[in-house]
């Protein structure tokens, strides 16, 4: 077992496509209700307008082919699939796309951010609820049946005036410039409606046949002291707890990949990432494939990472136990091109915004050595990312 402290950055497969705009005047343009942003480490780009919506993701590569041939818009699918597969996506074909390169270490904004007076909040569950909820997985557990779980809880927010979308994505990016940030476009009956998030977790990204996937599971928080934050990193990778989570999900990722490439390449060990709240267990694995970006990510999906493990019965418990619907939080936000070739990542450290009002989201992995009151602190921790954008 290995206690080294390794690098934050995520992986980089392949090359980023061709753009030559400035990402950080790029992002700046981004409006909630005209189009998506999505950035990472390959590079970043601003979707705008709709061209075709697309309800069905088993039609995205055989109708952007077809634009692709017709020359009538970009031939790119983007947006959000949310975390029950069934459910209806949020994927468009946009009228134009500008593509950009990584954002630079000075993007963004760090604002004064609002007045906490101005704020109202409403934790679903409470937190006892929530660590009943833990310990109800817990039970469930020990009857045999279900390994791993990951339980959610949300925070809703209600303020006296609209929330500034454009100013929140860039917090975001001011702190997040080693993961991925996005804002979507959501279905919205009443104003633009957007998920806004800085997720971690890459999915799965395919370029020119090579596919990586980078499945997270097993955190703690960052300490602001740079010996015991080290300390803290070091003491994660040697969790028996956490490693026992996180290898649930590389066991299953992998086996769900080895149906989808022709060769995979799977470390033994994991590493660690840090973000600016947390340190997190990480396994980089690579291989190829000619099976298309978003159909590689949904055979993937839903992941131990945001569902459990056996997956049939974590999903079954998460909707008998969590009191509210996931939305598009833990589904997945990317793109993909008419070669089938794309980043899609996992939607954490996400909030759906509209108007006044904010519902933010998280969630812990719980196993069988998980403790309520641990668990309710990580998903604390978790929603730091995104009230720190507020």
């Amino acid at each position: 077992m290995t206690s080294e402290v390794t690098a934050d950055l995520l992986p980089v497969p392949g090359t980023p496509p061709t753009g030559s705009g400035d990402s950080a005047q790029l992002l700046a343009r981004w409006r909630p209700g005209e189009g998506t942003w999505f950035s990472g480490p390959r590079g970043a780009l601003l979707a705008r307008g709709v061209a075709h919506r697309l309800d069905d993701p088993d039609e995205a590569r055989r109708r952007l082919r077809r634009i692709d041939a017709a020359g009538d818009a970009p031939a790119v699918v983007i947006g959000a699939l949310p975390f029950d597969p069934a459910a209806p996506a949020a994927l468009v074909v946009p009228e134009a796309v500008t593509w950009a390169p990584p954002l630079p270490r000075s993007v963004g904004r760090r604002g004064e951010g609002a007045d906490p007076t101005h704020w109202q909040s409403r934790p679903v569950p409470e937190p006892a609820g929530y660590e009943a909820m833990v310990a109800d997985a817990l039970r469930r557990m020990r009857a045999g049946g279900l390994e791993k779980v990951v339980l959610s809880r949300v925070l809703d927010l209600v303020r006296d005036t609209p929330i500034d979308q454009p100013a929140m994505l860039g917090e975001l990016a001011a702190r997040n410039l080693a993961g991925y940030v996005f804002a979507v476009d959501l279905p919205s009956g009443s104003g633009p409606r957007s998920l806004i998030g800085a997720s971690p977790e890459l999915l799965v990204s395919r370029r020119d046949g090579e596919v990586v996937a980078n499945p997270l599971a097993g955190s703690a928080p960052r300490r602001s002291d740079p010996a015991d934050d080290e300390a803290t990193g070091a003491a994660l990778l040697a969790s028996v707890k956490d490693r026992h989570e996180h290898a649930l999900v590389v066991d299953e990722v992998a086996a769900a990949l080895a149906g989808c490439c022709d060769s995979l390449e799977v470390p033994a060990e994991p590493t660690l990432i840090r973000t600016d709240a947390l340190w997190h267990l990480s396994t980089t694995i690579r291989g190829r494939s000619a099976v298309a970006s978003l159909d590689i990510a949904r055979a993937l999906h839903p992941t131990p990472a945001v569902g459990g493990v056996p997956r049939e019965a974590a999903c079954r418990a998460i909707g008998e136990l969590e009191p509210f619907s996931r939305g598009f939080y833990t589904g997945m936000v990317g793109w993909m091109d008419a070669d089938g070739d794309g980043e899609w990542v996992v939607a954490l450290r996400c909030g759906d915004v509209r108007g006044a009002t904010a519902r933010l989201y998280a969630g812990a992995g719980i196993v069988p050595a998980s403790v309520p009151a641990s668990e309710l602190a990580e998903t604390t921790t978790k929603l730091e990312t995104m009230l720190a954008s507020l």
